[in-house]
């Protein structure tokens, strides 16, 4: 009797312990990415993996991808919110930088030791996204301003207004008799476009609030585009208003070419469980003199291309200022929580792409709305976003913060010099995996590299160049670390490398690190369950801990040329410039052949193996920041 309980208590784990495939979820596509959810049961002592294989639909080899990292179990709170999330159990992950347009044959292969019951594998075909483009058979609409002296092409139409809804001032600013039609391109010649908002009978048609809310719906195949004619400059200026375009009622819009400045929300796009719009682009345009650029935080908004635009807000551009430093308010230098720009971007739902922008003089740069817990269904989550080779410049808080991301957050190839408070932000990632690969960074001030706050879970770092160091104390769970240099500024208040471990599923290797000088707590390790403990050099971390079998001390000798910003607490407001850095590696050098292979993320790598950091010697620098521009105010 004793033996038969036995036998069936054996069976019984090992029964918890065999894995059971559930719903698997493609995401939403993007031009580079794709990414996958696959729901488990069972799984209890979490050696169950998924591989993932991919080759394009037309044919070649297959080639490996990253596997899917397992996720579950984690909790993700924050108490003074009442917020807490529990991540379901489950696999999630990317194939990364793939070719737009194309459609891929995807394997994504179930193992486990204990058995797999049900559906082990899955394949499927996804194509990447193309950038949109406006129809090229639909009516073309010329919109001139009042003051317009010069011949006009038809139709015409003073106003924006009047092409998209048709005529109506006054009282009749709501008749729409006339309305844009999908595949219809509004030609917006040069010139200034001021609302006359308290005017009753203003030649824009602008409503009491100044604010033009457009809310007609393209299709994927006929956009509505609206853009700037060529022939000048087009400026919408919202003389002060709180919104000067309000879209969150519209699918598929192309905003190209122009300017906005003057208002508080140049575009408003969503609203949080009210309304989003749908595949929104603005694309090659100018933001300036406002407190937020293009903003969403509804669900259901998805697919927004932001790209190649300059956003330039109303902070201060002569010194690096953090938005909460008692001494800096006591000074009189920045009053307390006085926020003139609040973020360039800030969009929740799946399928963004957020690329090529450049962006200075703001709170924050781009951002995931801090929407707390994901919804249930996968179509109206934080997921599938990708943010890249944008150039962010001067922020009195962070440059990109991943906050309220659930699945398959992207952050690569993104350049940020100047941050008051941290780097890059999962405050916090509701299960991830959130990628944050290819980065660079350069003086940052309070806080660190990595915000890792309200215990987020699934953080995927690889490829960074940190030249500040990695303070996050808060435990945060399920995250690795790869490939990356952490460059220690020269202070000696604080360590170059801090882990903050809240479950036993971490690991972290390969990297390079430049100890502070004449500090003792240079490596900072939290382990489950116990207290944080220090250690003055990475061979007695390596010894205590098993993790960085591979990691490497170095200094800035591994750069062709690069100097680390001035510790000198007195100079912390000083504003570096990236035109003025050299993030490349010098040949030979320490951080030169000393990581790991990643598939997808390093493939093609030069020398005996990938380099450390973000750049890889020999190779081309990224091209940060719009195509368009010709200039260089604050990067090179």
């Amino acid at each position: 009797m004793r033996f038969a309980l036995l036998l069936l208590t054996a069976f019984h784990l090992h029964a918890q312990d065999a894995v059971r495939p559930g719903r698997f979820h493609s995401n939403h596509p993007t031009l580079l990415n794709l990414g996958f959810e696959w729901l488990i049961d069972g799984d209890a002592n979490r050696n169950a993996t998924v591989e993932v294989r991919f080759r394009k639909a037309s044919g070649g080899d297959w080639r490996p991808a990253l596997p899917l990292l397992r996720i579950g179990g984690e909790r993700v709170y924050r108490d003074r919110e009442a917020m807490t999330y529990t991540v379901p159990h489950g696999f999630a992950g990317s194939i990364l930088n793939l070719e737009p347009g194309t459609a891929y044959e995807c394997e994504l292969t179930m193992k486990d030791p204990d058995g797999v019951t049900g559906q082990a594998q899955q394949k499927v075909t996804v194509t990447t996204r193309t950038e949109p483009q406006p129809y090229q058979g639909g009516r073309v609409l010329h919109v001139y301003p009042n003051d317009w002296e010069g011949p006009k092409q038809e139709p015409n139409f003073i106003g924006i207004k009047a092409a998209y809804y048709g005529e109506g001032r006054g009282d009749w600013t709501s008749v729409r008799m006339k309305k844009a039609q999908p595949g219809d391109t509004i030609l917006v010649h040069a010139g200034l476009y001021r609302p006359e908002r308290l005017n009753y009978v203003d030649p824009l048609s602008a409503p009491f609030t100044g604010s033009w809310s457009l809310s007609l719906k393209g299709t994927a195949e006929k956009p509505i585009t609206i853009k700037a004619a060529g022939d000048g400059e087009a400026i919408f200026d919202g003389g002060g208003n709180a919104k000067l375009f309000d879209v969150m009622a519209s699918s598929h819009h192309i905003f190209e070419g122009l300017t906005f400045r003057n208002t508080e929300i140049a575009i408003f796009a969503g609203e949080k469980d009210v309304l989003g719009a749908v595949a929104l682009t603005v694309r090659n345009c100018r933001f300036e003199d406002i407190g937020v650029g293009v903003w969403t935080e509804y669900a259901g908004s998805r697919d927004f291309f932001i790209s190649d635009n300059l956003f330039l807000g109303r902070e201060d551009q002569m010194r690096l200022i953090g938005w909460n430093q008692a001494g800096q308010r006591s000074a009189g230098i920045y009053p307390s929580h006085q926020l003139r720009s609040f973020f360039a971007v800030k969009v929740y739902g799946p399928g963004h792409v957020i690329r090529h922008n450049a962006i200075a003089y703001f709170h924050d740069a781009i951002c995931i709305s801090t929407y707390g817990p994901p919804e249930a269904d996968p179509e109206r989550r934080a997921s599938a976003i990708d943010i890249y080779n944008n150039d962010i410049h001067l922020m009195n808080d962070d440059f990109v913060e991943s906050d309220g991301g659930a699945h398959n957050i992207r952050v690569f190839n993104n350049r940020g010099v100047n941050a008051a408070h941290n780097g890059y932000s999962a405050q916090p990632m509701f299960g991830g995996p959130v990628y944050f690969y290819r980065n660079l960074l350069y003086h940052v001030g309070n806080g660190g590299a990595l915000k890792f706050s309200a215990a987020p879970a699934g953080l995927v770092v690889y490829h960074n160049t940190f030249v500040v160091e990695q303070a996050a104390r808060e435990g945060y769970s399920n995250a690795h670390f790869r490939n990356n240099l952490f460059l220690g500024r020269g202070t000696t208040n604080r360590g170059v490398m801090t882990w903050a471990n809240a479950t036993p599923q971490y690991s972290s290797d390969y990297n390079g690190f430049r100890p502070n000088k004449g500090v003792n707590a240079q490596y900072n390790f939290l382990a489950p369950g116990s207290s944080m403990k220090s250690f003055a050099t990475l061979a007695e971390l390596r010894e205590a801990t098993g993790i960085e079998r591979h990691g490497v001390e170095l200094d800035f000798d591994i750069f062709e040329n690069l100097t680390p910003p001035d510790p000198d607490p007195g100079k912390r407001y000083r504003v570096y410039h990236a035109m003025d850095l050299n993030f490349k590696l010098k040949p030979g050098g320490k951080a030169v052949d000393a990581g790991t292979p990643l598939a997808t993320v390093n493939d093609g790598f030069t020398g005996r193996a990938p380099d450390l950091g973000a750049l890889e010697a020999g190779q081309p620098e990224p091209h940060y920041g719009p195509r368009w521009i010709t200039w260089k105010p604050f990067y090179r």
